[in-house]
């Protein structure tokens, strides 16, 4: 992959970064930043995530951001440079679709509520008909999930993870759930073994 500032640190932006004396630090911090493929750390990042924001541009020049989720897992690496999902029914606007067919390229953003992480990658997305490539859909298949309509492969072309600041910590229900469970389990033998002291005591407190 390339720097991700080779991509995004235009002119423009060089001369606001330049304004407050970061031109030259973002210039040498990025010279080698997170070239080549996909690491173990961005690997196992983007295939846990449940949710991720992909934005097109189309053909009026407005950015268009969509959402995009399923199960932990749905957004998979299929390749050291590649990663994809299964894409199901909507409302049928087909905005990104039909966006990448004017300009294929398209940001992510993908956010770890918990831990505050973000990560930012950069590609080309190609949009595809699940019955037009079996194997691809049979690859990007999540359990539970419905049958998908269409399949997304994105060709990464840079990457970067984003500093936790302003990150506010959130948790889904099944997060809430695990991290609940412990205490809960010891709430539950401390009400047991209250139980089993106080009917030592009083055999017929039950029905006192």
């Amino acid at each position: 992959m390339d720097s991700f500032a080779a991509h995004m640190f235009t002119p423009n932006v060089r001369a606001e970064q330049d304004k407050v004396g970061m031109g030259d630090r973002y210039a040498k911090t990025y010279e080698t930043r997170l070239r080549g493929p996909l690491d173990a750390d961005a690997r196992a990042f983007i295939e846990t995530r449940d949710t991720v924001y992909m934005a097109s541009v189309s053909e009026t020049g407005w950015p268009y951001v969509q959402h995009r989720g399923g199960p932990v897992g749905f957004l998979k690496v299929i390749g050291p440079e590649e990663i994809g999902f299964a894409d199901y029914r909507g409302n049928k606007q087909f905005i990104s679709r039909g966006n990448t067919r004017g300009d294929d390229r398209v940001p992510l953003i993908l956010m770890d509520y918990p831990r505050r992480a973000r990560l930012k990658l950069i590609g080309h997305a190609t949009f595809v008909d699940a019955e037009d490539d079996p194997a691809l859909a049979a690859r990007l298949l999540t359990e539970g999930a419905a049958p998908a309509e269409r399949l997304v492969k994105i060709r990464l072309v840079a990457m970067d993870w984003n500093c936790p600041k302003y990150i506010t910590p959130r948790l889904t229900e099944t997060e809430i759930d695990a991290a609940l469970a412990p205490k809960l389990k010891d709430l539950s033998d401390h009400i047991t073994a209250l139980e089993t002291r106080l009917t030592a005591l009083d055999p017929n407190w039950r029905h006192g």
